[in-house]
Formats: structure tokens, sequence, C-alpha cells
């Protein structure tokens, strides 16, 4: 017997070894659940488990989000890493660069020293103790979740074949730029009584964000093709922030980047799971009506941009 007309849309079955866009990066995954719509118009949704995360990370995603696993898409997923790893200068803290974090606990908070060899002998017990307390505090930061709506996802995912496949550039300086964006959500808020706790946790957040921002662009924001063009436009602009000169394309990438950022931060849950609110509604209005933030073209970079970047 023939399968059904609505079977024929799955390209995936449960239990299947899959690779799996979140964000920009590809990242392998399973199958555990296919949801199928009443509407034979529409197509299924997967569950997929990435694998080595937590199964809070468990998520439904369209079909358009999954790659076969096979040679060519494995060769994709490492050309995402390469493209990725160049220009991000982060790097996983040691035991010890944990244990020099500020940390709190029920003796008040205070900082670690870097090394063991530091502290005095009554107090290597109780060192051990607090090491392997923020080691555990460490390891639930990294359960921070940003959703971001499927139709960003995809534009992310467009932003990286169009930089690292194409080899075409966002046009800079951008209109709007990430601060005219977050002053036109800011706009779009109804207006908090000046002086009150919620007016301040809004504006903290918003200059929060523009400055994570302005931070994080240069470090781990950028592809490999963009450096040339981040130099550049950096010398036509000495006086203005990265804030100033980019736009929603580059935002999108640093809420992608956003969890890890949380998680090396000293906020305690509560502040975290509040700014996460803050900004999942930040990218909510973002979401709306993207055409109105993220360029309609990209340029195709000059074989001089081209020869240029190969250097960098």
């Amino acid at each position: 017997m023939p399968p059904a007309a609505s079977q024929k849309v799955l390209t995936y079955e449960v239990q299947e070894r899959v690779l799996c866009f979140h964000g920009p990066m590809l990242y392998e995954a399973k199958v555990l659940e296919v949801k199928k719509s009443e509407d034979k118009k529409e197509l299924p949704e997967y569950k997929v488990h990435y694998k080595g995360w937590k199964n809070t990370w468990d998520e439904f995603v369209p079909a358009d989000r999954l790659r076969k696993m096979n040679e060519e898409n494995l060769r994709l997923q490492k050309e995402l890493n390469d493209n990725t790893k160049p220009s991000s200068k982060r790097t996983n803290p040691t035991p010890n660069a944990k244990a020099g974090m500020k940390m709190s606990s029920k003796a008040g908070s205070e900082d670690l020293p870097g090394s063991s060899g530091t502290l005095p002998p009554r107090g290597q017990k109780r060192g051990r103790e607090l090491e392997i307390e923020k080691e555990e505090d460490f390891m639930k930061r990294h359960d921070i979740k940003i959703t971001i709506p499927d139709n960003l996802k995809a534009l992310l995912v467009d932003d990286w074949e169009n930089v690292t496949k194409n080899q075409q550039l966002v046009p800079l300086p951008r209109n709007p730029s990430v601060s005219q964006i977050l002053q036109k959500y800011r706009e779009s808020m109804p207006k908090k009584r000046e002086g009150s706790a919620d007016a301040d946790i809004f504006d903290e957040v918003i200059a929060g964000l523009k400055l994570y921002f302005d931070k994080s662009l240069g470090t781990i924001l950028l592809y490999r093709f963009e450096r040339q063009q981040y130099m550049e436009i950096r010398k036509e602009h000495p006086g203005k922030e990265a804030s100033d000169l980019y736009g929603a394309e580059h935002l999108l990438r640093l809420f992608v980047s956003m969890p890890e950022l949380l998680a090396h931060t000293n906020m305690d849950p509560q502040s975290i799971s509040k700014l996460r609110e803050h900004i999942e509604d930040f990218i909510r209005f973002l979401g709306k009506s993207p055409e109105q933030y993220v360029a309609e073209h990209y340029e195709s970079a000059s074989p001089r941009y081209i020869d240029l970047s190969r250097g960098l």
C-alpha cells in the first residue's frame, strides 16, 4: 500500500541522526518525534535532541532547519565552524579561571584565588568545596535558553550563506543601526513612570544590549570574511561605536551568543531570568517586521577586497 500524501513530506524518521541549524551553526542531533499537522498542506515539524546538550534544549523545528547526515553536509558543518571560530577569541574557562570569578556562598561573596597553592592549609577543604560549588553553578548557567523565532533563524542562515558562501557583505553603515533599532523599541513600549524600578530596569537592559554589542562585535560576531570591512569602516568613522555602524544582521548574531555571554557573568538566576524576558521581548519586536531592519540586499565584494580578506 503506498504511503499517504501527508507521509510523502516526511523526509526524516524518528531516531534518525541528522544535522540541525541552531542560529548560523549546524549541530549533530537526533529526531525524537514527528508532529504532523491536521492540515495536509502544512509540513510536519520534528522534535530534535542536540548531541551533548541537555534535554532542556530539545525543540520542535521545521524541516528546512534539518540536513541529512552525509559527507556533503558534514563538510558544510565543518565550514561553518571554520568560518566562525577564527574570529572568535572565546576560550573555555579552566577550573582555575572559573575559581577566580566572584561567587556567592552562605558565608557571603568572596573571590577565590586563581590557584590552589595560594590557599592557607586550614582553608583548603572549604576552598575545594567552594570551587565545586562554583563549577556546579557555572554549568547550571549554561542552561540559559533564549528563544529566537523561526523567521529570524532563517535570516541568520541566509546571512551566513551570503557572507561565507557568496562572499557578500552587509552594506555599511547600516540604516537603521543597532542604536536606532533600540531607540525604536524603546519608543514602541508603553511609557513607564520616570524613576520607577521598571523604568530603571528597562533603561539598563537597553543600555546593556548596546554595550554588549559594542564590546562583542569585533571579537565574536564577525565572520572572517568581514574583518577587512570592519577595519575599513572603523577607519572611516573613528568616533562612532559599532552600534552606530552595524544593524540587525549582526545584532541577531549577538542573541545566538548571548546565553554563553550571560553564563560568564556574576548575575544571580533571578536577574538572568528577568534579563532573558526583556531580551526575548525585544527579539519578538524584531520578528514582527524584520524587513524594516534587515538589509534587503547584500553587496558583492570586489576582487581587491577578496584578496585583502584572505590575508586576515
